[in-house]
């Protein structure tokens, strides 16, 4: 079935602890507060699910068009839309955190799916950093250094910079740090476990920690820094560069200069305009604008001076 509707999105925005204005400043959104830490730009999750902008499915949720017309999704075997895609806007660190795999989430939090996920450094200050990954060597000094608080002894800071890549997998623990801005693709769920939140008060009170949930998902030894950073600055121009492939998702960058073309042969493709703007298929696209190429569209023209992450099952 050949089908040429690019189904465009509205997306769902969320108040933060530690969010800003830069998704109104940069990226044009309307956002609801001067505290808007996620634009939820692709999502079919019930805490934000996205509505289809023009066509003939004009303010259709996306859960209900998964759900009612499975052909444009190349019929994937799955109860829900199976992505999430976000960008991230982190005015100050966000807390440390760990996500569960399938199997915990399953069993402990109602049948979610885990969080495998993925960023792309949209934007970072001269010398950022990302927590990733801890230096506890087994699981009893890891019980160790979180209960006593030994922060700057347990995690592991890596230096980051607009263009780099990032897996995280389930079981590793990470944090965003302020001033960074990412683009987020993740299976669909919304399961974080804190694990320390630099004692912050929300309406007086400390949030919810997840100790003892975190104790029985982070992965020790954690996985070496160096193998968790790929520069993605570069790459191809014009044509998709593989980032990521996983059990969960495929993703890609691409940079168009002048003209693209590819192949929509996958069962969706989301696709994320994070620079520039431009055409595709005649259609006016710009930063900030995300779309779902559906099953069967073929072959996809891209005009203009811009930029792509894209992202499959």
């Amino acid at each position: 079935m050949e089908n040429k509707e690019i189904l465009f999105l509205n997306p769902v925005f969320k108040q933060m602890i530690w969010g800003g204005r830069k998704l109104a400043d940069k990226w044009h959104y309307d956002i609801p507060g001067d505290n808007t830490g996620e634009c939820w730009a692709v999502s079919a999750h019930p805490n934000g699910d996205c509505t289809v902008r023009g066509g003939s499915y004009d303010g259709k949720r996306l859960s209900a068009l998964w759900a009612e017309a499975p052909a444009l999704f190349g019929n994937v075997d799955c109860d829900r839309f199976p992505l999430l895609v976000k960008i991230i806007d982190a005015k100050d660190d966000l807390s440390i955190q760990v996500h569960p795999d399938d199997a915990y989430a399953g069993r402990h939090e109602n049948g979610s799916f885990g969080k495998t996920e993925c960023w792309y450094i949209l934007d970072a200050p001269e010398g950022a950093s990302l927590v990733i990954g801890h230096n506890a060597r087994d699981k009893e000094e890891l019980a160790d250094m979180i209960r006593s608080g030994r922060w700057q002894e347990f995690l592991r800071e890596v230096p980051v910079k607009k263009g780099d890549f990032i897996q995280i997998d389930p079981g590793t623990v990470h944090a965003i740090k302020g001033g960074i801005e990412i683009l987020e693709t993740q299976q669909s769920s919304d399961i974080t476990y804190r694990v320390y939140d630099y004692d912050r008060l929300t309406d007086g009170k400390p949030r919810e920690l997840h100790v003892e949930k975190s104790l029985d998902v982070i992965t020790v030894p954690a996985r070496a820094a160096k193998d968790s950073v790929l520069d993605a600055a570069g790459g191809e121009k014009n044509e998709l560069t593989l980032l990521v492939a996983c059990k969960y998702y495929r993703v890609w960058k691409l940079a168009v200069e002048g003209r693209a073309a590819f192949d929509q042969k996958y069962p969706f493709l989301i696709m994320s305009v994070i620079e520039g703007e431009g055409k595709i298929d005649g259609h006016p696209v710009k930063k900030g604008d995300h779309f779902i190429l559906p099953d069967g569209y073929g072959e996809a023209t891209v005009e203009g001076n811009l930029q792509f992450i894209a992202s499959t099952v």
